[in-house]
């Protein structure tokens, strides 16, 4: 995968060298490994005083303050050395081969994963070696090329669209009201974070205090999750109550989001109908990640309210999936009974979004 060269540079302005200066042997053979630390970076000679082995020795190991990280990783050729290369320095440096102390370890990780995750890459934990976490270097999801433009949510019915200019494929919701929201501001390579829609909708709404702002705009996101579908309910107080104390630093967890629109109903349609019109969740990740999120209740694959199966439904509810997924959306599916039950479907939701967002779990 591919790490820009800009990524690369300020991952190295933030990364601290102290927690692997302590294991200097080790750290001196992940270079080894992966440089060639033993030729003079002026004459292309080998020697001993003016080898960057020397040179990293002199100004990183023994005196540190002689160097900056940016300035160490220009001195190794990091910045522009090819993609593979550079992964596998980044998995070496989260080793517990060059880093034996796993809160080390995860300090690392945390800070690269800041910066690789807008890239579309992320340091991921892969089992453990001697006790260890191990770590590998990981697409996190191809995303897609195209920022959002409207985010249409919440809604409480069907949103009234009409073009305000055809030629131009400019869209307008019709009778903007407290029925139907609309996110139109930019996304930035952040993804949608929490802050970034309480500030819209501190803006749109007039409310100058936080605080206040916060219950408001959660009251009106659970106001539109369906009153018959406790799973829903569940997933979205969980997501928040477990972020509560960091809930400005998370994506946003937008419900009832309508991803396709049609003006006319699924009959009127008939065999050419788009499926999945409005979804249960949608949260933008950094790297343009869009990861849908679906609790599945009977609904999805029977008919007669739930008296008789219906495999055509179904069928055509993984064909929706399918089409999602090759335009770069992440789908995940829980089944309701999943979710129906508050305090059971707690851990089961904790490391769901552990694993999504690559933070630890928390209750």
């Amino acid at each position: 995968m591919q790490i820009p060269s800009r990524t690369r540079r300020e991952l190295a302005k933030d990364f601290d060298l102290s927690d692997h200066l302590g294991y200097p042997d080790r750290f001196m053979g992940l270079l080894g490994r992966l440089w060639h630390l033993d030729n003079d970076p002026l004459s292309g000679w080998t020697t001993t005083t003016n080898s960057l082995r020397n040179q990293i020795e002199r100004h990183v190991i023994r005196f540190p303050d002689d160097w900056t990280t940016e300035h160490f990783f220009e001195q190794l050729g990091a910045f522009e050395a090819p993609h593979s290369r550079f992964g596998h320095f980044l998995e070496g440096l989260a080793s517990s081969a060059v880093l034996p102390d796993e809160p080390a370890q995860r300090r690392f990780v945390e800070m690269a994963n800041r910066h690789l995750n807008p890239a579309g890459a992320r340091l991921s934990e892969h089992g453990q070696a001697d006790g260890y976490p191990q770590f590998q270097l990981v697409e996190h999801g191809r995303g897609t090329e195209r920022r959002p433009r409207n985010l249409i949510f919440a809604t409480l019915g069907k949103p009234d669209i009409r073009f305000t200019s055809a030629l131009d494929n400019d869209i307008e919701v019709a009778e903007r009201d407290d029925k139907v929201l609309v996110y139109d501001h930019p996304v930035g390579k952040e993804g949608l974070l929490w802050k970034h829609l309480l500030s819209w909708w501190q803006e749109t709404r007039k409310i100058p205090d936080q605080e206040q702002a916060a219950r408001a705009l959660y009251s009106r996101m659970e106001a539109s999750l369906p009153p018959n579908s406790p799973g829903q309910k569940n997933l979205f107080w969980h997501y928040h109550h477990a972020n509560r104390d960091r809930l400005n630093d998370v994506p946003a967890l937008l419900p009832e989001i309508w991803l396709h629109w049609d003006p006319k109903t699924l009959r009127e349609r008939g065999a050419h109908a788009m499926q999945n019109l409005r979804m249960d969740f949608l949260m933008l990740l950094p790297g343009n990640r869009r990861v849908v999120l679906e609790v599945d209740g009977m609904q999805h694959y029977t008919r007669n309210s739930g008296a008789e199966p219906d495999s055509a439904k179904y069928a055509a509810t993984m064909a929706g999936d399918r089409a999602l997924k090759f335009r770069g959306y992440e789908v995940f599916r829980f089944g309701h009974d999943e979710l129906r039950n508050r305090d059971r479907a707690q851990p089961l939701l904790a490391n769901f979004f552990a694993t999504l967002l690559d933070r630890p779990p928390r209750s």
